[in-house]
């Protein structure tokens, strides 16, 4: 469309149950290395789960000032040290950019649910006067946003994305939207989520969401196998620095991918079960696609939501078949899930950096786990390795409670190519 800009990612912070950096954590990806064990973080006697995909060796006061840190909830630390990894390597300093048209978007479905769970223990054990005066700035979601904000010197827009698991992916589709139509050249943009607290685990068990697989932590996490039993829930944030095509050349930084299409839609049907016939989870594929200006033939990889529940595994075989027809059953599809776990808000986030590295190395990610494939589950879902294959085009779905269905369409960059 005549007017708009196209989108480059120029940076990519991760922090993921993998590893403390991109590099790390596409390397467990490449290998099938599963990011999940019994937990740590607390004691889990009594739980029907034991077990989930944390970040391991993660020291905030590494990263951050000891006092900031000590003042931001598990989840905005991630956020924070992932958006200083992005804008190391796009080599961005938002103050030595016009800081008000640099915006902060960071979605997380959850936000400082570990400081709202131990607040309500010292309430509950201590009284209200000893409740610490950050509870509120410390639990809020926006607070991941606030704080990147803050640390990088973003003075444009910022605020946080609530839409479930959809979260990430959603923050990066308002992102590419604002920079496209002009309204910021540069948006740091993401997901971030730390839900392995026992409200949540308990929470999501009381659901019948989670795997019980705890003789077995590694291999709970079983997207479209037929013993598969439930989601691994997971941590970690995944942020990027996207900008526009012009903004990228005149700080003369080489583009790692673009982002061209993204879509979303609702189901309309229920609180937590996606909709059977598939069909508004494949509306929204098809609308992302159009958007990119790509026909299905041209998708080269597909980074599936695949949480490793019944429902979902089976329902997403079907809207991919619906959205892409006969090129359903020849593009390569994998769910990374399967080793980092469900980050929830930040899933959408990670999976989009995973994308982008399939891209550059050609490499299509493994579904690892994935031993008996379901008969209702019969697509290309790269089982238990990786596969070398050089590909232009990666989509990323990604699904939430509540009905979201959001979908990302990048590409590799390609200077001087017109819409």
């Amino acid at each position: 469309m005549t007017g708009l800009h196209r989108v480059f990612i120029t940076g990519v912070g991760v922090i993921s149950p993998l590893g403390l950096d991109l590099a790390s954590t596409w390397e467990g990806i490449t290998q099938g290395r599963s990011g999940v064990d019994f937990l740590t973080s607390f004691d889990t006697e009594g739980f029907d789960t034991r077990f989930g995909a944390e970040v391991k060796g993660f020291d905030p006061e590494e990263y951050l000032d000891r006092k900031d840190a000590r003042r931001m909830d598990r989840f905005a630390q991630f956020a924070a040290v992932a958006a200083q990894q992005a804008c190391q390597q796009a080599n961005l300093s938002p103050k030595g950019e016009d800081p008000y048209r640099v915006a902060v978007i960071i979605g997380s479905g959850i936000g400082g649910i570990s400081t709202l769970s131990q607040q309500f223990t010292v309430l509950s054990e201590r009284g209200p006067r000893r409740v610490s005066p950050f509870l509120i700035p410390m639990m809020l979601g926006d607070m991941a946003s606030a704080q990147v904000s803050m640390i990088t010197g973003s003075m444009g827009a910022n605020y946080c994305l609530v839409s479930s698991c959809s979260s990430g992916a959603d923050a990066m589709g308002q992102a590419w939207d604002m920079v496209r139509t002009g309204r910021e050249d540069i948006v740091l943009a993401g997901g971030t989520e730390a839900p392995l607290v026992p409200v949540s685990v308990a929470g999501f068990n009381a659901l019948r969401a989670l795997s019980r697989r705890n003789e077995s932590p590694a291999q709970a996490s079983r997207p479209f196998d037929k013993s598969r039993d439930g989601f691994v829930m997971g941590e970690g944030s995944a942020v990027f620095v996207m900008e526009s095509e012009e903004s990228a050349a005149r700080r003369n930084v080489e583009p790692l991918a673009e982002l061209r299409g993204y879509a979303a839609t609702s189901d309309a049907h229920h609180l937590t079960e996606p909709s059977a016939t598939g069909e508004s989870a494949a509306r929204a594929m098809v609308m992302a696609l159009a958007e990119a200006g790509i026909d299905s033939s041209e998708v080269g990889y597909i980074n599936a939501h695949g949480t490793s529940t019944p429902l979902n595994d089976k329902h997403e075989t079907k809207a991919i078949k619906v959205a892409l027809g006969e090129d359903a059953y020849r593009v390569p599809i994998s769910s990374s899930k399967s080793m980092t776990g469900h980050l929830l808000g930040a899933g959408g986030a990670l999976e989009a950096a995973i994308c982008v590295m399939a891209m550059r190395d050609g490499l299509i990610p493994p579904t690892i786990n994935l031993d008996e494939p379901d008969p209702e589950c019969d697509l290309n879902y790269t089982p238990n390795a990786a596969l070398k294959l050089e590909l232009d085009v990666a989509m990323s779905n990604s699904f939430g409670f509540g009905g979201h269905n959001s979908v990302l369409v990048f590409s590799k960059p390609r200077q001087g190519r017109q819409e």
